[in-house]
């Protein structure tokens, strides 16, 4: 990866010859010119929060509540922002969040987003949900690291055969989503009444899997209608429960990291359970309207975990400056989402690849004026409340 701190250097040599970014720098900007690009069914799709959406805007009022406060006269004229989660190397403590159907914003979807995190060395966390199968955004991806998002469907030899593909496709770790085994309710999504899933979109990973298939009576490509209804019977899986890890660790050698956890209590289990790490995550803000946003949530999760477990942490998060605070608050790392849906929406992989670089350069330089120089050195001492 190239000097984060090159990017911003860069806009200003092209705006010699007159050029300014294509891709809104300021984030307001960013997600207001996405939400105009977007198909409604697409944007509404992509906005869409639990209830009254009251935890999206929490989640990044949660920001704004914590202040940076910044340290000066120490050397920072070399910085290196590289990390190792779970035994992936990464360029910077970021990853791509897993987001499923990104079709829907751009045609080249999950295949755009594997391109540009591998221009820049970044992992990406495969959904799922993709529209496009693990073993493509693999392909796409080339040699960058990669994790796989395991929704972990009611077929426990459907699980097994997605958690193997995945292993043979080269990804590093299986990250169990467990806050989502039933959809919350999403006026915006109920009110334009389209679903991506029932028009085709985000089910590769299911219709080209040789277990879903084997189900089946007559194949997706000849019934596509039938498919979609075993889809259906098969996605969902609510009696999903702390008991049910001991399966996924028999499946797999790879690290397992489980996602959705709010709770210290859930933290401490996950432990237990002999899980590798958690992410610290509400969703989004789409499963439950007035939850707890994720980031305040973070410092109590990182004291009951300790040393037990990677801290992952992702929801809120909208530029380099969050990232900051999210590891002062006990993240290991931190996963981007809409931003990058949303360069996506925009340019498709060079959109990506620019916000990627956007948040690299704005963690780079926050940290050099807050006395940084390399992600161990973030703690708690960095912030302060709001008054």
């Amino acid at each position: 990866m190239p000097d984060p701190a090159d990017y911003y250097r860069e806009i200003y040599l092209r705006g010699l010859g007159g050029e300014t970014p294509a891709i809104p720098v300021a984030v307001a900007d960013l997600e207001e010119q996405a939400l105009a690009a977007m198909d409604p069914k697409a944007a509404n799709y992509v906005w869409a929060g639990a209830g009254s959406e009251e935890t999206m805007r929490a989640n990044e009022e949660a920001f704004r509540r914590h202040r940076i406060v910044p340290r000066m006269l120490r050397n920072v004229s070399k910085r290196d922002l590289t990390t190792t989660v779970l035994g992936t190397e990464m360029p910077a403590p970021l990853l791509l969040a897993p987001i499923g159907v990104q079709k829907v914003v751009h045609e080249e979807g999950e295949l755009a987003t594997a391109r540009a995190a591998a221009a820049l060395g970044m992992p990406m966390i495969a959904s799922t949900a993709s529209h496009f199968s693990l073993e493509e955004i693999a392909e796409a991806g080339g040699e960058a690291p990669r994790w796989f998002q395991l929704y972990w469907p009611n077929d426990p030899a459907l699980a097994r055969s997605m958690v193997e593909r995945a292993e043979r496709a080269g990804y590093e770790a299986i990250v169990l989503t467990v806050d989502t085994f039933i959809p919350g309710w999403k006026p915006r999504d109920l009110q334009q009444a389209w679903l991506p899933f029932l028009n085709g979109m985000g089910v590769a990973n299911y219709f080209q899997d040789p277990v879903f298939r084997s189900a089946l009576t007559q194949m997706p490509e000849e019934d596509v209608g039938a498919a979609t209804g075993h889809f259906l019977g098969v996605q969902a899986n609510p009696a999903l429960n702390w008991d049910d890890l001991s399966q996924l660790r028999e499946m797999t050698s790879l690290p397992i990291v489980v996602k959705g956890i709010q709770h210290p209590d859930d933290a401490r289990e996950a432990a237990q359970r002999g899980i590798d790490g958690i992410v610290v995550s509400n969703h989004g803000g789409r499963q439950v309207d007035g939850a707890i946003p994720a980031l305040d949530a973070l410092p109590a999760i990182a004291e009951a975990a300790g040393e037990d477990l990677a801290i992952l942490f992702d929801s809120g998060v909208r530029g380099g400056a969050d990232v900051l605070k999210a590891l002062a608050l006990g993240a290991d790392a931190v996963c981007l989402g809409r931003p990058y849906i949303w360069g996506l929406a925009l340019d498709g992989q060079a959109g990506v690849e620019t916000v990627l670089k956007m948040v690299l350069a704005e963690l780079d330089l926050t940290m050099a004026l807050c006395g940084l120089t390399r992600p161990e050195e973030v703690g708690p001492g960095l912030l302060a409340k709001a008054g």
